[in-house]
């Protein structure tokens, strides 16, 4: 067994029944079994539990024909283990089945630089609120966020909120807050944001460290399905555009596989559909595999390289500037729309500060999130050429069929108002920092008989789609 070595071991204590309990006693005064301590550190086990790590020098004058014993047991349990990995523990196996690319003795180098990775999102905080849903919100100093470990922000300071655009309602504006972790009545202190405590256990259901908190590139052309990815949108091209404002209907959708996602968001496009495509997103999503549960969530993201290297969900990655001590990117919406029953939706607005350039997110109730600040990007540090509205769901087809995972409410456009997905009073910024409806707009569904949209235009709701879908169906096999 080379390579194998002694130096660490774990402080477990081996009862053997081959001496009286007076020899082993008098062995002990005399001393004959020495541990010389000599570093301490702490580490985790494979299900996440704290143990003490020790690296000991042993004296083994103690009984050196016990070692033969010892050495025969641990290559018949290695042994076991190798040809009958039947008889693990279930935690055990979906362990390994993410760790699948690593060999055992690279699990612990793998756990080490997920710690690492940890302690550079997991900014110190100077409070903690407990979430109902189980998230932690960590109340993180504005300009120790994330976001000013970007080179290009390394130094510099949040900006002062800009002028929204020209023909802006600022009628009716209210303060509410729909995010679970506010209904407990704590918030974090002026001069400070809250932040989505990241745990392993959230990375670990990553397929790897480098994909965590991304999403898998692939292309985003609508004019088929690819990679898995499957969508219903509406969309506005041809023109410059500064900035998108939508309401949007909040739902629960029923996501059937854990590497699946479904999400409702608008998408602000810059770029020629190759590697340099430049977005900007923002909307609600169900991803058990980012958080671990099934609660719908408000997100953001953003990538300057069609979803390769640069970008990430929230604040998982620097870029991203948030600005704001109520609102929790990433954390859990409430409350949701129900079938046939209440409504409840949620209006976001996108533009471009046409001072400093910079993309503001304003989410709910015209509540400053922050922005993506201009050097981020390429192509959008100018304007943007697409605009979308709309879903989005994974199709891993894990049974080998189309999945079940729902888009929306989980029923067709067709069913309308109260049954149906929307997005309305969907509207752009032009190039004068004003609001005008949409021109031109058309729909896509890459598997219409799985997900659908329609849209429309009124006096009350102005442009409007309905769109969505149950996946699965006598039409959708």
């Amino acid at each position: 067994m080379a390579g194998v070595h002694w130096k660490k071991t774990r402080e477990i204590c081996f009862c053997f029944g081959f001496r009286r309990r007076q020899e082993l006693e008098e062995e002990e005064e005399e001393g004959k079994c020495r541990r010389q301590q000599t570093e301490t550190e702490t580490d985790l086990d494979l299900f996440g539990r704290t143990t003490q790590v020790h690296d000991t020098t042993m004296d083994f004058s103690f009984n050196f024909q016990i070692l033969p014993i010892i050495s025969t047991f641990v290559f018949f349990l290695l042994l076991f283990s190798t040809f009958f990995p039947a008889v693990s523990a279930a935690p055990f196996e979906d362990f390994r089945r993410l760790n699948q690319t690593f060999r055992p003795g690279e699990e612990s180098k793998k756990m080490r630089l997920i710690r690492t990775h940890l302690m550079k999102i997991n900014k110190p905080s100077v409070k903690s609120i407990q979430s109902p849903d189980g998230d932690v919100m960590e109340c993180v100093l504005t300009h120790q966020q994330p976001a000013f470990d970007h080179p290009e922000l390394k130094g510099t300071k949040p900006l002062d909120p800009p002028e929204r655009p020209n023909g802006y309602n600022h009628a009716g504006m209210e303060s509410e807050n729909y995010q679970l972790w506010s209904l407990s009545g704590e918030s974090c202190p002026e001069g400070t944001i809250p932040i989505r405590r990241t745990t392993e256990q959230d990375v670990l259901r990553a397929n790897s460290l480098q994909r965590f908190g991304r999403k898998i590139p692939k292309p985003i052309r609508r004019d088929s399905s690819n990679g898995g990815h499957e969508h219903a949108v509406g969309y506005v091209s041809g023109e410059e555009y500064y900035g998108a404002k939508a309401s949007i209907n909040v739902w629960d959708p029923k996501v059937t596989d854990r590497f699946e996602f479904s999400l409702s968001q608008m998408w602000v496009i810059s770029g020629s559909f190759g590697d340099d495509l430049n977005t900007i997103e923002a909307g609600w999503q169900v991803s058990p595999e980012l958080y671990g549960d099934n609660y719908p969530r408000f997100f953001t993201y953003w990538t300057t390289d069609a979803y390769q290297a640069t970008g990430c969900y929230n604040l998982l990655c620097s870029g991203f500037v948030q600005t704001n001590n109520r609102i929790a990117i990433g954390a859990a919406i409430s409350p949701t729309s129900s079938y046939n029953g209440g409504q409840f939706d949620i209006s976001l607005l996108i533009w471009k500060d046409p001072k400093h350039g910079n993309w503001w997110l304003e989410f709910g109730s015209g509540v400053l999130v922050g922005y993506w600040p201009a050097s981020l990007f390429t192509h959008l540090r100018d304007h943007a050429s697409m605009v979308q509205f709309g879903g989005e769901v994974v199709n891993s087809q894990a049974s080998g069929s189309h999945t079940s995972t729902e888009m929306g409410s989980g029923h067709f456009s067709g069913e309308g108002f109260g049954k149906a997905s929307y997005f309305r009073n969907m509207q752009v910024v032009d190039w004068d920092n004003s609001l005008i409806p949409l021109s031109n707009l058309k729909v896509l569904a890459d598997n219409p008989n799985c997900y659908d949209i329609r849209g429309g235009i009124n006096s009350v709701w102005g442009n409007y789609i309905y769109y969505g879908g149950p996946g699965k169906n006598p039409r959708c096999p």
